[in-house]
């Protein structure tokens, strides 16, 4: 299995990531970059008012 370097370059290229940074990112720190936010749907309005009332701004 061949590695993408080239892809991986122009993604991190495209995230503001120069060469030389690049280069220097362990594979763990690179993985942060590139993998998908854990963010869930933002929340409706019944949720959010659920929400307001279980704990109201004082």
């Amino acid at each position: 299995m061949r590695t993408p370097w080239g892809s991986m370059l122009r993604g991190a290229s495209q995230a503001g990531v120069p060469p030389a940074a690049f280069w220097r990112l362990s594979l763990k720190e690179w993985r942060l970059l590139t993998e998908a936010p854990a963010e869930g749907l933002p929340l409706g309005r019944r949720e959010f008012e659920q929400m307001a009332e279980a704990w109201p701004d004082d």
